[in-house]
C-alpha cells in the first residue's frame, strides 16, 4: 500500500455520482443493481442519525461559548462545567473535521504564515496569548494562477491557495484583557467566547487575516513611499518661509533683550517693532504647515481605509459559515466522507474476482479513482474497514426470535487476512435490523 505525501483522502465527488458511476461498470447483475442503490441509500440514513447525534452534543455544549447566541440558558454553568463542555467542544469538532478528511495545520505553521509576505501588502501581528485554544484544518491543497499588482501593471503569479479552512479560536476570559489594560468594550470580540470560521480559497500566506485580534500596519514600502514625497514636498514649502523664520526669530531676539544683527537677518527695526506682519507671518507658517501636515495625515488614512476594505472584501466573499453555522456544514461533509469511503470499499470487495488485504484493496480503490477520474487521492483504507466491522446486526428468518440468532458484522477477515463482507441481500437485512431497532421506544 503506498503512501503520498503530496495526495489528500479527500474524494472530490459526490455521493450519489459515485454510486452511479459504480453501477455503469455493468458489474452488478440486473437483480443486484436496485439492492445496490438500496445499501447505500440505507447506509446514508444510517450515519445521518449518527452524525445528528454528533451535532446535537456539539450545540449543547457550544451554546456557553457562542457570540451569537439569541437564547439564554436555564441554568449557568459552573466555571469547572464550562471548561469540560469547552473541551468536549474541541474534541467533537476535531474529529468531526478528520472525518471530513480535513488536515490540521499546526500553530508554527500559522506564525510561518504571519512571517511571509500576503498578497494583501500589509504588516500584520496576531498576539496568539489572546486565546486558550486554537483549532485550525484545511482541506485542498492547491496551486491557482491570480492577476497580481506589480507596479504599474497586473502579472500573473502562482500562489499557494486552501480551497477550505476551517477556524475554531477560544478567547481568553475578561480578566486577562484587563490585566494587559484594555477596554474589553472596544474589541470586536468577545472575550470567553468561541469564534468558528469556514472560508473558501484562502491564501497559504493570508491565513492571518482570518483572526478577528489582528492589528494592521503599514509596511516600510509604504512608509516610504509616503514619507520621501512628504519630505520633497517639504523642502520647497520651508525654502519659501524661510525668510518670514528669520524675521520670527529676530523678533523673538527683540523681546528677549538679545541685540539681534538685524542686516544679517534681513529685518529692518521698523519690522521688528511691528506687531501685524508677526501674527501675519504666524499665521501665513501655521497655516502652511497645517495644510501640508493635513494632506499627508488624509493620504495616509486613505490608504489605510484601502487596506481594510481590501481585507474586508477577502473575508466576506471567501466566508462560508461561522460560529453554529460552521457544525452543519462539517457534519454534512463528514457525513459525506464517511459514506463514500465506505461505499467504494464495500462495492470493489463485492465485485472483486479474488481475495483482497486492506492493503490490496486500498491500491484498487486509488487506481480506480485515478482511472476514472483521472484523480489523484490518497485513500484511508482503515477507518471504513472499522466502520464496516462495527456495523452488526442479525439476520432474523421467518419465525425465528432475535435472542435465537447471534449478530453478524458486514466486514470479517479470514484466516489470511483478506477482507471478507455480506453479500447484498445479507448485508441489507443487518441494515434494516439495526434501523428498526433505533427506535425501540418499549
Amino acid at each position: 500500500m503506498a503512501v503520498y505525501a503530496d495526495r489528500e483522502a479527500f474524494i472530490p465527488y459526490r455521493r450519489p455520482d459515485l454510486v452511479e458511476l459504480c453501477l455503469e461498470e455493468g458489474k452488478l447483475t440486473a437483480a443486484d443493481v436496485q439492492k445496490f442503490r438500496n445499501f447505500c441509500s440505507i447506509l446514508s440514513a444510517y450515519y445521518h442519525f449518527q452524525f445528528h447525534q454528533v451535532l446535537e452534543r456539539l450545540k449543547t455544549n457550544f451554546a456557553p461559548f457562542d457570540p451569537d447566541a439569541d437564547t439564554k440558558g436555564v441554568i449557568e454553568p459552573t466555571p469547572a462545567q464550562k471548561a469540560n463542555m469547552a473541551v468536549k467542544v474541541v474534541a467533537d469538532f476535531q474529529s468531526i473535521l478528520e472525518r471530513a478528511n480535513y488536515i490540521p495545520i499546526s500553530q508554527a505553521s500559522l506564525q510561518r504564515a504571519l512571517q511571509k509576505d500576503s498578497l494583501i501588502k500589509l504588516k500584520t501581528k496576531v498576539d496568539f496569548n489572546d486565546f486558550q485554544q486554537i483549532t485550525c484544518y484545511c482541506r485542498g491543497d492547491i496551486y491557482k494562477i491570480d492577476l497580481v499588482k506589480k507596479f504599474f501593471k497586473k502579472v500573473e503569479q502562482t500562489i499557494d491557495v486552501f480551497e477550505r479552512v476551517v477556524l475554531l479560536i477560544h478567547f481568553q476570559e475578561h480578566k486577562y484583557f484587563e490585566r494587559k489594560k484594555i477596554n474589553t468594550k472596544n474589541l470586536n470580540f468577545t472575550p470567553g467566547k468561541m469564534y468558528i470560521y469556514l472560508y473558501k480559497n484562502i491564501p497559504k500566506f493570508d491565513l492571518e487575516f482570518l483572526f478577528p485580534n489582528i492589528k494592521i500596519s503599514m509596511t516600510w514600502k509604504d512608509r516610504l513611499l509616503l514619507g520621501i514625497p512628504a519630505i520633497g514636498a517639504a523642502i520647497p514649502i520651508i525654502l519659501k518661509i524661510l525668510p518670514q523664520l528669520l524675521l520670527i526669530l529676530g523678533i523673538i531676539l527683540f523681546f528677549t533683550g538679545v541685540p539681534p544683527h538685524l542686516e544679517e537677518l534681513k529685518a529692518s527695526e521698523q519690522q521688528v517693532r511691528n506687531l501685524m506682519p508677526l501674527l501675519v507671518t504666524v499665521l501665513s507658517l501655521l497655516v502652511t504647515l497645517g495644510g501640508f501636515a493635513f494632506k499627508q495625515y488624509t493620504s495616509y488614512k486613505n490608504k489605510q481605509i484601502k487596506f481594510q476594505k481590501n481585507v474586508t472584501e477577502t473575508l466576506f466573499f471567501r466566508n462560508l459559515a461561522s460560529n453554529a453555522g460552521v457544525f452543519g456544514a462539517l457534519i454534512d461533509a463528514a457525513e459525506e466522507e464517511e459514506c463514500k469511503e465506505i461505499i467504494l470499499v464495500y462495492y470493489h470487495l463485492l465485485t472483486s474476482n479474488y481475495a483482497l488485504t486492506p492493503e490490496q484493496l486500498d491500491d484498487k480503490i486509488e487506481m480506480w479513482m485515478e482511472d476514472k477520474f483521472g484523480t489523484k487521492i490518497d485513500f484511508d483504507i482503515y477507518d471504513p474497514l472499522r466502520s464496516l466491522e462495527a456495523i452488526s446486526g442479525q439476520i432474523l428468518r421467518d419465525g425465528e426470535q432475535e435472542a435465537s440468532r447471534p449478530e453478524i458484522t458486514l466486514l470479517t477477515y479470514d484466516t489470511q487476512g483478506n477482507c471478507c463482507i455480506l453479500p447484498l441481500d445479507d448485508a441489507l437485512k443487518v441494515l434494516d435490523y439495526i434501523w428498526d431497532q433505533t427506535f425501540l421506544y418499549t
